[in-house]
């Protein structure tokens, strides 16, 4: 448990600090340009996905009864996140016990998260320009679209 919050601890420090040292040649990928890839993993997966606005895609297994979570949000979870050829690059399978920000979290998971309450249960597949976009971060190459299944615990 403790190395997830290592984890996330590192990634969001590098991300904080990636704007100052980023190459400046690096651009991320458009979500319409990856929207291909994203419907074909759906499809092999047999997912019945919904395109949100944004151009994240959703599946929403169980909408949940509890609170509704906003940016201001702490919420406690459950995960697993893919990159789009099934290799397991996180997961957490006990609830979080320090609650995290929403708005601490990728941008995929700020515009996911609240589509269910907490209770729920949603599938995400997130374009990398709502994740990491061209940088590459741990395992997770740049350019990367992800996937992630997460059961929202709590929201505080």
């Amino acid at each position: 448990m403790r190395k997830v919050y290592v984890f996330l601890a590192v990634v969001l420090i590098a991300v904080s600090f990636s704007g100052c040292l980023k190459d400046k040649s690096c651009r991320p990928r458009s979500v319409q340009s990856e929207a291909p890839q994203i419907e074909a993993y759906a499809t092999l997966k047999g997912f019945n996905v919904i395109k949100h606005s944004s151009g994240l895609y959703y599946e929403i297994l169980d909408p949940g009864t509890g609170a509704i979570p906003t940016d201001n949000s702490r919420i406690t979870i459950t995960y697993r996140g893919e990159l789009l050829d099934g290799y397991v690059f996180d997961q957490m399978t006990s609830p979080n016990t320090e609650p995290w920000y929403l708005a601490n979290l990728i941008e995929g998971w700020r515009i996911g998260v609240p589509l269910i309450k907490a209770g729920g249960r949603i599938r995400l597949i997130i374009p990398s320009a709502q994740a990491y976009g061209c940088s590459q971060v741990g395992v997770i190459p740049p350019d990367a679209p992800l996937f992630f299944d997460i059961s929202l615990i709590n929201v505080q």
